[in-house]
């Protein structure tokens, strides 16, 4: 059965039942009783199923009262043990924690971290931006645009004038091509 359907309340004589159509009423012997008879049901059908019907409802009102009896029972026995170790470890820690963040230390420090943060998020935003404007400066400059031709032509000496592909590098043995001139400035 599909627990969300269930209905759940101790005090109901549809506990365990799909409650899609049913209510929550209680327990009467003497309404059920006199329910009329569903058709197609024999007198004697009738007598068995409301028998049967009696018996059950004795049976849970029975079982409601041995569980308010172990409840009080388990409540008792609670209160006799006492907290647990690990409840009063639990609380105490609990209360440790607040008392520190109660402190004038700990908001103290929690204000100077925070400031803290902040001060470094926005020196790292500043830092970030001017690096950025750097390198954007120094792409346009001459050195790097000799730079850039530099590399071009030894690039196209290294792969030939061929398509950039993995399989259009040259052998390293040497098939022919001109070595690199010893006096390149890097």
């Amino acid at each position: 059965m599909d627990s969300a359907g269930q209905d759940i309340n101790l005090n109901s004589p549809n506990k365990g039942l799909l409650s899609d159509s049913m209510t929550d009423v209680p327990v009467d012997t003497a309404v059920a009783a006199q329910t009329p008879a569903v058709e197609g049901l024999t007198e004697a059908e009738e007598e068995e199923l409301r028998a049967e019907l009696m018996k059950v409802e004795e049976e849970i009102v029975t079982l409601r009262q041995v569980l308010a009896a172990k409840e009080r029972r388990c409540g008792e026995l609670r209160r006799k043990l006492g907290p647990s170790a690990s409840e009063g470890l639990r609380q105490s820690l609990s209360r440790s924690w607040r008392d520190v963040q109660v402190s004038s230390a700990y908001k103290r420090t929690q204000e100077t971290l925070s400031q803290a943060g902040q001060k470094t998020s926005a020196a790292l935003s500043t830092m970030g931006s001017a690096i950025s404007r750097k390198l954007g400066d120094m792409r346009n400059s001459a050195t790097f645009k000799s730079l850039e031709d530099r590399v071009g032509t030894i690039k196209s000496k290294v792969v030939g004038g061929k398509e950039n592909d993995s399989d259009s590098f040259p052998s390293p043995t040497g098939s022919g091509d001109k070595p690199l001139p010893d006096h390149a400035p890097f």
